[in-house]
């Protein structure tokens, strides 16, 4: 049973994490032979002012215009 874990930064609408989580279960399913009942993912949103690159979060690069 495939269990994926993914990290990402908030702000994505739901529409989009749901289409995520079904391209993902999709993959795994061709990839891994195995059934989409089996598959597991685990969406982990982070603040933007809890993920940096080089010191700067990326709440700080949106606050100044900045794209991720």
């Amino acid at each position: 049973m495939p269990i994926i874990s993914v990290v990402i930064g908030e702000g994505r609408s739901m529409e989009r994490k749901r289409a995520f989580i079904r391209a993902l279960t999709q993959a795994t399913v061709e990839t891994m032979d195995v059934r989409p009942d089996q598959v597991r993912v685990i969406l982990n949103e982070t603040p933007l002012d809890h993920y940096a690159v080089a010191g700067v979060t990326f709440g700080e690069k949106a606050q100044q215009g900045q794209s991720r």
